[in-house]
């Protein structure tokens, strides 16, 4: 997105998605910028619209390596797909164990301090892993609630609180 603004390419987010997704899979929606479902390796990017949050952001004291915990034989990959419909239907009678982290498992019986900071935050709020971790995080509907959580991590637990983005500012339009 820098590039493509001080070099005036003016080539688009779609070009720019291309040209991107051969550096990896998150970077088409990185450069479309705003909140969407993702789906098949990360080229298949629909816009989404969400309600504001606050992210109250735990972070463990481990690095954890993204390739270990895709190439990790207790990796299942028999989940069944998600569809955008069903995220919309989310918390309808029967969907409510499908919204999860598959890589969340891997890590945290691998990196003991992950599942130590999941289970901590999970007694506060809905808690979930970042991708493939290390980061959790629990989103709340104003920043007094997250600061007032924040306030409760015991040490030496850390954490931060952020305000969640409908886009992102460099994001081409």
């Amino acid at each position: 997105l820098a590039l493509d603004r001080i070099w005036g390419t003016a080539f688009g987010p779609e070009a720019l998605a291309e040209l991107g997704a051969g550096l990896g899979a998150d970077v088409p929606f990185f450069i479309h910028g705003a909140n969407a479902w993702v789906e098949g390796i990360g080229e298949q990017v629909t816009p989404l619209a969400l309600d504001p949050a606050w992210y109250l952001v735990l972070v463990p004291p481990v690095v954890v390596p993204t390739g270990m915990v895709f190439t990790s034989p207790e990796l299942t990959r028999d989940t069944e797909t998600l569809k955008m419909a069903d995220f919309s239907a989310r918390g309808a009678v029967g969907l409510e164990g499908r919204f999860h982290n598959d890589l969340e498992g891997v890590v945290c019986s691998r990196f003991p301090a992950v599942r130590e900071h999941l289970q901590w935050l999970a007694r506060h709020a809905t808690a979930r892993m970042t991708g493939s971790g290390g980061c959790v995080f629990a989103a709340f509907e104003s920043r007094q609630e997250a600061h007032r959580v924040l306030e409760l991590v015991p040490a030496p637990m850390s954490g931060f609180v952020a305000q969640g983005i409908s886009h992102h500012p460099l994001r081409v339009q």
